[in-house]
């Protein structure tokens, strides 16, 4: 009976293949001859033959990874930029992180900006506010809201949601019209994405003769602000526009910024509708609301003996001159 015994061996510089030698031994002791065969060894894989099918599928393709981005937040952005150099430059493309931004503030596309996607991005998304730059150690507590757009320069500011039957001219004097109907006209805002928090801070700079309480504030900014050389050096600061003092009793601390362009839109008409999202007057948690482009908040009070109201806006310098943040506070009197 005879059996066959194959051996392999890979020649060292041989190209096309090794070459193999075949045994061929019988049980009563012949020859064992070797064999002048030759054989392919096959060096295929399911990789290999995938790719030998579609000769054209590139792992780089711009459109490919470009598409997959959309997908993506900020952070992991940045860690698939750090992959290596193709990808860099890639994730680095003005349009990944302006599409990013849109998508995460959910506004639509401004006119023009100042400043890279990237860091308008980075300034609205790494947890920095306005109080982390100025009287932080006056800061309690935070909360985001979100971003909206303004469509026009004109703003009305308000301490109540509902507004009076005759609103604001914008030649009116804005202390007036404050301690009449708690409302004023800005003309000069600087139009774009802005961003809006709720913030919770010990009062820092009070015209009251005696303040330990705190203080809630509607506080807006454009979403350009922080980039700004002059914000950066403390050149540009907040001015008192005005106030109102409620001698009685006050049911809630409430704060809007309106677009009165969309003053009439359906969105900006539900801000408006306080019984839609305020809740019941024990409920005391601080509400806010949101439109493209209207923002609130309101907190029910306790009973009380009354409510400061204070009116600030931050001004750029140079020839834009332009609001580019907006204060409303509340503070138990």
């Amino acid at each position: 009976m005879r059996s066959e015994v194959r051996k392999e061996s890979m020649g060292g510089q041989q190209s096309r293949g090794a070459q193999t030698t075949e045994l061929k031994e019988t049980r009563g002791g012949g020859e064992i001859q070797p064999s002048s065969k030759r054989h392919r060894i096959c060096r295929c894989s399911p990789r290999s033959a995938f790719l030998a099918r579609h000769s054209c599928f590139n792992w780089y393709e711009e459109d490919v990874w470009t598409e997959v981005a959309k997908y993506l937040d900020g952070s992991d952005l940045v860690r698939l930029g750090l992959t290596n150099r193709w990808f860099h430059r890639l994730i680095n493309e003005e349009s990944v992180w302006k599409y990013a931004c849109l998508r995460d503030l959910h506004v639509p596309p401004p006119f023009r900006v100042s400043f890279p996607w990237k860091q308008l991005y980075a300034s609205a998304f790494d947890g920095s506010h306005s109080y982390s730059f100025r009287h932080k150690e006056k800061h309690i507590d935070r909360m985001r809201i979100g971003a909206f757009f303004l469509d026009s320069p004109v703003v009305l500011l308000s301490e109540t949601l509902t507004l009076p039957k005759r609103l604001p001219r914008p030649h009116d004097d804005r202390a007036k019209t404050i301690q009449c109907t708690g409302t004023c006209l800005l003309t000069d805002t600087r139009t774009g994405i802005w961003i809006a928090d709720l913030q919770l801070v010990r009062c820092p700079v009070c015209n009251l003769n005696t303040c330990e309480g705190t203080m809630q504030v509607l506080d807006a900014r454009h979403a350009e602000l922080f980039l700004e050389q002059g914000y950066k050096d403390g050149s540009w600061d907040y001015e008192d526009i005005g106030s109102s003092r409620i001698e009685k009793s006050a049911g809630a601390a409430t704060g809007a910024i309106f677009d009165v362009k969309h003053l009439l839109d359906p969105s900006t008409v539900g801000v408006m509708d306080a019984k839609a999202w305020v809740g019941q007057q024990d409920d005391w948690q601080p509400k806010a609301r949101l439109s493209i482009h209207a923002v609130a908040v309101n907190t029910n009070l306790q009973a009380n003996e009354g409510l400061q109201v204070r009116f600030q806006t931050m001004t750029s310098s140079g020839t834009d001159q332009k609001v580019v943040s907006i204060r409303i506070s509340q503070q138990l009197i």
